[in-house]
């Protein structure tokens, strides 16, 4: 067997209800990325802080593909960095990084999702960022921030201009890198990122045959799907649809 197993005794009796429910809701939203393809073999993450005033969260196990995590096999660590639990792995460095600034910044971001998908990467790198051009592009852009790329996200320093361009904004493109998305469960911050991988993939289709002659969606109808914010609903009604496909799918996430 590899350095490290995938398997990781159950850690329910050891926490609180509340960290277990936690702890289940993350480890699905990795097997959801799992089956969506939008993973990055080990790498990309995603997080949820815990109950309690000292700043703690969840992240991956540093080694461990998406479509093995389960819910006893999260890392709880603090906001030094410094790694709660038992366990095998290391963390990534990178994604404490990102995920630390945001938890510490924002009350409302219980989850922080990020991620390298081939889609996502690709509108990040386009300098007019997201284009009027779906429906889902009309939903994602009056919640949309930008944050310019400065290299693998190692540098402290970086947290501070990562958190001022996140703002008040529920998703961000990181420029030459991925997407992000945060929620203050992890239904709204699944929903979120759902729609704006959608918006990417859409535009990356219908750019693909050239700009000449794409149809940007009028003012008019920008102004009022920004008023029609889907996100609180969608998270209602499609989680539950989404934790039955993967426990259909990929089952033990919950383990």
């Amino acid at each position: 067997m590899a350095d490290g197993s995938a398997v990781q005794a159950s850690v329910r009796d050891k926490v609180s209800p509340e960290e277990w429910r936690i702890r289940v809701d993350l480890a699905a939203l990795y097997r959801l990325v799992a089956l969506q393809g939008w993973d990055d073999l080990i790498y990309t993450h995603i997080s949820a802080r815990l109950p309690g005033a000292e700043h703690q969260f969840l992240i991956n196990p540093y080694g461990m593909l998406f479509e093995e995590i389960t819910a006893s096999s999260l890392v709880k660590i603090d906001l030094d960095g410094n790694v709660l639990s038992e366990t095998n792995y290391m963390i990534n460095p990178a994604g404490f990084t990102i995920h630390s600034a945001i938890h510490e910044a924002r009350e409302d971001a219980q989850f922080v999702m990020h991620l390298h998908s081939d889609q996502g990467v690709a509108v990040s790198a386009q300098k007019e960022g997201v284009l009027p051009l779906s429906q889902h592009a009309l939903i994602v852009l009056p919640h949309l921030a930008f944050h310019d790329y400065e290299g693998i996200a190692l540098n402290a320093d970086e947290k501070s201009r990562l958190v001022a361009d996140l703002g008040d904004k529920r998703l961000m493109l990181l420029r030459n890198h991925g997407t992000l998305s945060v929620g203050s469960t992890a239904a709204n911050c699944w929903v979120g990122m759902y729609y704006l991988e959608r918006t990417c993939r859409t535009q990356v289709l219908a750019l693909s045959g050239g700009r000449q002659g794409v149809l940007h969606a009028s003012n008019a109808a920008i102004d009022t799907v920004r008023d029609q914010s889907p996100f609180a609903l969608a998270g209602k009604i499609a989680w539950p649809a989404c934790l039955r496909k993967l426990d259909r799918e990929s089952p033990g996430y919950d383990a």
